[in-house]
């Protein structure tokens, strides 16, 4: 177990003694040393996987040294006057004050880890000692620090629901049975087969989606072009598709590819997703503590807001199209609900699949591969539903304004780039 005596405290203090004699520097001073010191600290990277990064954990001396750090950062924050800062220097307030609260949270936990503890990412975080609490500091992690696990688990059962409320009015337009529809959905007109046939298919949606796009997202003349290519990793076979380094990859591992998932998930990975909100925080101005850090509530969220805007885009010619990504958006809801289940309740596999089985047919092999990814990764699927449901609110208060334009609130809300889903609100305030 980890442990630190008197003297190591007396050492820690010596080592970070000039942070606590600066209480009173001015804003950019603070700014600049938050920089530097936060970079001097080493603070492991994130992971998704948590086994991985509580083996990362760094010994007591550091934790204690981070420790001193933010609390020294949280009292300087408290003499700073923000009504006197710029709309600039009010944002790095802002991300300060939540990184100190978020990284006090970590170091709390980090202080009570027992290192000898056997750490195996097939079981969830719930099963580890004080399990339920890291889970807790997980979500606020990957989420939002303003959510809780009872909160999300209520979020996904009320995503449940208005999912299927969406699916069963596509299933009556289509003017079949429920049971003939279903049926249909299986039929050999929705799969391709062949590598060629699946590139031409993302090549058209993504000329679609380009027609379109200028009229609801700004920059899109000034976004470097996505290309697109067959993934050829098999450790990421599991999932359709996938963006990295300015390319979107599908995948085609001689299983039928679902057409009903080429829309969505084009928009989603590339314009004007992932690909476009990438490229537009290296268009806009960012601050160098904005660097420092990444917020996948925003970023995940960003990526499947804009599946909404199918139609808008060009794209989701039929009810079928459509119907694709509710598909997909309820598996996302389902997940949301054994994420918590799994890592904070402490849901059996069994109790998991079951549930699972409840609300999604015949995808069972789906079931427990997405079981088994919550247990490596607690929180990060929620990321997905919640920063998507926090755009769509803003979007549906913004769109009862008479003066309201797609291009001017889309600016807005990617002003400064990817920042705490909490945050947002300051993003259209700021003016």
């Amino acid at each position: 177990m980890k442990t630190y005596s008197k003297l190591h405290s007396v050492v820690i203090l010596l080592l970070v003694s000039p942070l606590l004699c600066s209480q009173s520097k001015s804003f950019e001073a603070v700014r600049k040393d938050f920089v530097k010191n936060y970079i001097a600290l080493q603070i492991p990277y994130h992971q998704a996987n948590y086994v991985q990064n509580l083996k990362s954990i760094k010994p007591i001396e550091n934790i204690i040294q981070q420790e001193v750090f933010f609390k020294t950062v949280a009292k300087q924050l408290t003499n700073v006057d923000v009504k006197n800062l710029n709309e600039y220097q009010q944002l790095d307030y802002h991300l300060m004050n939540y990184e100190v609260a978020l990284n006090l949270e970590r170091i709390s936990l980090e202080k009570q880890w027992d290192d000898t503890i056997e750490l195996d990412d097939k079981r969830s975080i719930y099963t580890i000692k004080n399990g339920k609490n890291w889970y807790a500091y997980l979500l606020k992690k990957w989420v939002d620090i303003t959510v809780t696990p009872d909160e999300m688990f209520q979020f996904g059962l009320d995503e449940i629901e208005k999912i299927k409320s969406n699916m069963k009015d596509l299933q009556g337009r289509s003017r079949f049975s429920e049971k003939a529809f279903q049926e249909y959905l299986n039929h050999a007109s929705f799969f391709l087969h062949n590598v060629e046939d699946i590139q031409q298919a993302f090549e058209n949606t993504k000329r679609e989606v380009a027609k379109k796009a200028t009229n609801f997202f700004p920059y899109i003349d000034s976004i470097p072009d996505v290309n697109i290519t067959q993934g050829t990793n098999e450790s990421l076979s599991q999932v359709p598709a996938y963006y990295n380094n300015s390319t979107f990859y599908f995948n085609y591992f001689n299983q039928p590819f679902n057409k009903r998932q080429l829309d969505w998930i084009y928009i989603h990975e590339g314009i004007s997703g992932h690909h476009y909100q990438i490229m537009v925080n290296a268009i806009i101005k960012r601050t160098d503590i904005q660097q420092l850090f990444w917020y996948s509530g925003f970023v995940e969220g960003w990526g499947a807001y804009v599946e909404h805007f199918g139609k808008e885009l060009g794209v989701y010619k039929t009810i079928y199209d459509e119907y694709g990504k509710w598909e997909w958006d309820l598996i996302r809801s389902v997940r949301v609900v054994l994420d918590v289940g799994i890592n904070y309740y402490g849901w059996s596999d069994e109790k998991a699949i079951s549930f699972w089985k409840a609300h999604i047919v015949d995808q069972d092999a789906v079931g427990w591969r997405e079981i088994n990814r919550m247990k490596r990764w607690p929180a990060q699927v929620i990321t997905y539903k919640y920063g998507s449901d926090v755009f769509l609110k803003f979007l549906n208060e913004a769109k009862k304004n008479e003066d309201f334009e797609y291009i001017k609130f889309h600016n807005e809300l990617l002003k400064y780039g990817d920042i705490p889903i909490s945050l947002l609100e300051f993003n259209l305030k700021s003016d």
